[in-house]
């Protein structure tokens, strides 16, 4: 099995299963994001204990790729440290902005993310692969606040 058939299973499986999208009860942030370009739509609801993640909800509409990276960044930051996983978005937001035609060797941290590699040659769609992290920053960025949080891209 080639790398690309690889990573096209993870980004597959992750939108036909996504993880942590079972409700969260008592949310301490959320955050709402959206890409108007694609109409992708993504909500972000986080437990924080002890400046760790606890608990995450992620829910939302939209193309396989936005809901297969929320699915993947939920997996990554479960369970993190507040700055672990705003340093684990930078990571991932780099790597989308990588020219594509460049390596991925240096990413190699990354883990199962870099099954989004690959939208890299899609300029816009990299902007459905970031929401849900972009979202992510915006809850972690305001606790106690909801916000709304639009990709710049």
């Amino acid at each position: 099995m080639s790398l690309q058939e690889l990573y096209r299973q993870v980004i597959l499986d992750h939108y036909r299963n996504p993880r942590h999208r079972a409700p969260l009860s008592d949310p301490d942030v959320s955050s709402e994001g959206a890409n108007p370009l694609c109409g992708d739509e993504v909500k972000v609801d986080l437990r924080l204990r002890d400046d760790r993640i606890s608990g995450i909800a992620v829910t939302g509409k939209g193309c396989s790729i936005s809901q297969s990276s929320a699915s993947l960044m939920s997996e990554a930051v479960s369970g993190n440290a507040v700055s672990e996983a705003l340093g684990l978005s930078r990571r991932f937001q780099e790597l989308m902005h990588v020219p594509a035609d460049s390596s991925e060797n240096g990413f190699s941290d990354l883990g199962d993310l870099l099954a989004l590699s690959g939208v890299r040659r899609y300029p816009v769609r990299i902007k459905c692969a970031t929401l849900s992290w972009v979202t992510l920053e915006q809850a972690l960025g305001e606790p106690g606040m909801p916000g709304t949080a639009e990709d710049p891209g």
